[in-house]
């Protein structure tokens, strides 16, 4: 990746990536583990940020491993929304899914009955990742995402 462009002062956690830093094509690696089932799993792809009105389309491809089920393609999109000095982040049918800012690199999504809490780490940028814990009456998962 070339020299990344941004918003805040890096190497303080006030800083998040702006377009032109998340455009393009990134590897991914996920991990996967259930606490409820004792499962695990992984998913390894790509995820590629492309101009979108107002911000950036996040699309993700890749295949998923999960407990002993066979191996999946699987996917999904977001959308990237500029807002002030952040990103709004929402689903690609453009319902809020959580907000990303300097200074703010950790939020909460409700999914009635569960919870979904991400913290994203761009302290050893071009190589991020974002860790979710999602808790609920069926639901104990820590899910980590490695990007380069």
């Amino acid at each position: 990746m070339e020299p990344a462009e941004g918003i805040g002062a890096r190497g303080t956690g006030a800083w998040v990536p702006d377009a032109a830093a998340l455009s393009g094509a990134w590897h991914i690696r996920r991990r996967i583990e259930d606490a409820r089932t004792g499962l695990s799993g992984s998913l390894e792809g790509e995820t590629r940020w492309t101009p979108a009105d107002g911000g950036l389309l996040q699309s993700e491809t890749g295949l998923l491993h999960f407990g002993d089920a066979a191996p999946m393609q699987a996917s999904r999109r977001y959308l990237w929304l500029r807002d002030g000095d952040g990103w709004d982040i929402r689903f690609d049918d453009g319902w809020a899914f959580h907000r990303l800012a300097p200074g703010r690199h950790g939020d909460r999504h409700h999914c009635d009955p569960d919870i979904y809490d991400v913290t994203y780490d761009f302290s050893g940028w071009p190589d991020w990742r974002s860790v979710w814990h999602v808790a609920g009456p069926r639901k104990k998962l820590r899910i980590e995402t490695c990007y380069r």
